[in-house]
């Protein structure tokens, strides 16, 4: 996403920068939105309506209007088809495995899904690859330290959040 950022501001309609201007703004409400989440999540097992909801609007918004003022409106449908992606596979995971995926978790993947999107339906795939894998990992080695059990609960929100950060780093 930074690359695309800086390629909007390298350009010369006064658009494209103001474009530029709009997808930073959006990148660092992720970052402000994922330090927040990841505390509150590692602290209650819990993803607040009150962050989740003025979040997915404002990115919406301003990673919307991003695309359009670059003249990539496609940009925009790939960002809505994406937060439906992953939307739906994690609320199809919560209602297989309730006590396993949170619907804080089935909402942040929608957030997560117009960030992804903004940049491509592999981004979608990978940085849900990641967030898997790292969090397996996590819960392997709190289970090998003796914190958790197998009945225990880990919160997911930050690596869903950690594995669209590096999706997000990395060019397409």
């Amino acid at each position: 996403m930074p690359q695309l950022i800086l390629h909007w501001f390298a350009s010369p309609p006064a658009l494209a920068t103001v474009a530029g201007i709009l997808a930073a703004l959006a990148l660092a409400l992720y970052l402000y939105n994922a330090v927040r989440l990841t505390v509150i999540d590692f602290r209650s097992h819990l993803l607040p309506n009150r962050i989740l909801g003025p979040w997915f609007i404002a990115a919406l918004v301003l990673l919307g209007a991003a695309a359009l003022l670059a003249g990539e409106p496609m940009i925009l449908l790939r960002m809505v088809l994406g937060a439906m992606i992953l939307f739906v596979g994690y609320l199809v995971l919560h209602l297989i495995a309730p006590a396993g995926m949170g619907l804080g978790d089935v909402k942040l993947a929608a957030v997560l899904g117009l960030y992804l999107g903004f940049l491509s339906y592999t981004h979608l795939l990978w940085a849900t690859a990641f967030a898997f894998i790292v969090g397996a990992l996590w819960s392997i080695a709190l289970l090998l330290a003796r914190k958790v059990t197998l009945r225990s609960s880990v919160a997911f929100g930050p690596f869903m959040l950690v594995g669209a950060a590096v999706a997000l780093a990395v060019a397409g």
